[in-house]
């Protein structure tokens, strides 16, 4: 087996088509432990440790910091016996021939081949042609089949993963990497790495990334939500802003001076799906004013009894989930000229993070009650902000909802993300005078707006569902039978 090993861009979930590299944590001649963290990985929702697979010797860096790499693409070459600069440049060259070779292959070959045999995860570099050890008529790709001869490797140690069987490349590789080890089954702290940090306002992501750098928390002052200490606040006292003057942007002191950022993978996401949305759905918008009188009184009853009330915002999407069954027509889904119609209410609900916004999905909120909703809610967005969601509990969803209350916002119009029909803003609970049977008293009550896409939904049928929420809403007692 070759000494020299590649360190490919891994997939992480099915949609996952590249990535980028937020940050190295190694460099070329560091010694690596099997279970290091050797970079960290940002795609369009989630940053996750990119974790060393064996002990080797770091022989090259090819990836840098700040680029994207498609999946499979080399990032770096490892050494687990010592190799010269000449045997680490045929490695790099050579991976890449066989990168390419694949993908010529892919574009002729079935679709459903296609994913195996795109790129390579890990390969080696092939040696001068062996005796061949595999028949001329075995099923198996001609990439795969060089590779295989050049490692060594006969038709009994390899299975194939492709159409009818087929042997591609990514099995040939899969093939060459040595066993893993058995799971411990021991749990793995995930903790910030000092409880010092538990004081400081800061999202987990940010405390963690202020220990690797040696950033002084109690000196930074956060940009996020009330103050909140965020990954940007982090990397911006870690390293010095860079200042460009503006050329076309003129005051009386002399040009003005501002930073530039790139867009994250994520933020880029964010902005071509919300993009897509303005650009090719027709929104059309639905107001209305609910009281929430009853439903104060109720948690209120709750916590008089030794209990710990769920919040307004869980009531809302047990309410808006109840509704989306007695109002099927708005718990949809729009892809292209069909409509599709889900049984359940799959409730996706916005959370901000650091790194921008992503809607996790509480599944069949219909059939759960509302203190299930509100745990899967906080477990959720705190996977979130920490950006360890898996790719199908963001992935979906029938419906949306999305709460500003917090920040003291009266009302707003929310964008549609797609393929979803619609999507609920709630604002802020308010005291305001309200007219009951005859006479004026004050009421609390909440502001929404529903957003439709009117290519689906018409505005009766908004209205409906709308009237549907409300009702739920001023007779709680439904929300908890």
């Amino acid at each position: 087996m070759s000494k020299l090993r590649a360190l490919t861009m891994p997939k992480w979930g099915i949609e996952m088509v590249e990535g980028t590299i937020a940050e190295w944590r190694i460099a070329a001649g560091d010694q690596i432990k099997k279970g290091q963290i050797l970079a960290l990985i940002e795609t369009d929702k989630i940053a996750n440790d990119l974790e060393g697979e064996l002990e080797a010797t770091v022989a090259r860096v090819v990836a840098e910091a700040g680029s994207v790499y498609p999946v499979g693409a080399l990032l770096a070459v490892l050494a687990t016996e010592a190799a010269d600069a000449a045997e680490v440049e045929n490695f790099v060259r050579n991976f890449r021939a066989a990168a390419g070779s694949a993908a010529a292959e892919t574009q002729s070959a079935d679709p459903t081949v296609a994913a195996a045999t795109a790129a390579p995860v890990v390969t080696a570099p092939p040696a001068p042609p062996a005796a061949p050890k595999i028949p001329k008529d075995a099923n198996i790709s001609p990439a795969a089949r060089n590779l295989a001869d050049s490692l060594g490797l006969g038709l009994d140690k390899l299975q194939g993963s492709g159409r009818r069987g087929r042997i591609t490349l990514q099995d040939v590789d899969q093939a060459s990497k040595p066993a893993a080890a058995a799971p411990t089954g021991k749990p793995t702290s995930v903790a910030v790495t000092t409880a010092a940090l538990d004081s400081f306002h800061a999202s987990a992501y940010a405390k963690r990334l202020a220990v690797q750098k040696s950033v002084d928390l109690s000196k930074l002052k956060g940009t996020g939500p009330r103050g909140r200490i965020s990954r940007a606040d982090v990397l911006k006292a870690g390293a010095p802003a860079v200042a460009v003057a503006a050329p076309f942007v003129a005051v009386a002191s002399g040009a003005a001076e501002f930073t530039v950022e790139k867009f994250t993978p994520m933020r880029k996401a964010i902005a071509r799906q919300l993009t897509l949305s303005k650009s090719t759905i027709p929104h059309f918008y639905l107001r209305m004013r609910i009281r929430v009188d009853a439903l104060s009184a109720m948690r209120e009853r709750i916590r008089k009894d030794g209990g710990k009330p769920p919040s307004v915002n869980d009531y809302l999407i047990r309410a808006a989930a109840l509704a989306l069954i007695e109002i099927p027509q708005v718990n949809i889904q729009v892809h292209g000229e069909e409509v599709h119609v889900f049984k359940h209410a799959d409730v996706a609900v916005a959370v901000a993070t650091d790194r921008g916004l992503i809607t996790p999905i509480v599944r069949s909120a219909d059939l759960k009650p509302v203190a299930q909703i509100g745990t899967e809610i906080r477990d959720l967005a705190d996977r979130a902000r920490a950006g360890k969601l898996k790719t199908e509990e963001y992935s979906g969803g029938s419906f949306c909802v999305t709460n500003l209350g917090m920040f003291g916002i009266d009302e707003f119009d929310a964008i549609i993300n797609p393929p979803q029909g619609a999507i609920l803003a709630v604002g802020a609970l308010q005291r305001q005078f309200v007219e009951d049977a005859g006479s004026v008293t004050f009421a609390n009550t909440v502001k929404v707006s529903l957003s439709c896409d009117h290519r689906a939904i018409d505005g009766a049928v908004g209205a409906r569902f709308l009237s549907a929420l409300r009702d739920l809403i001023e007779t709680p007692q439904r929300l908890v039978s």
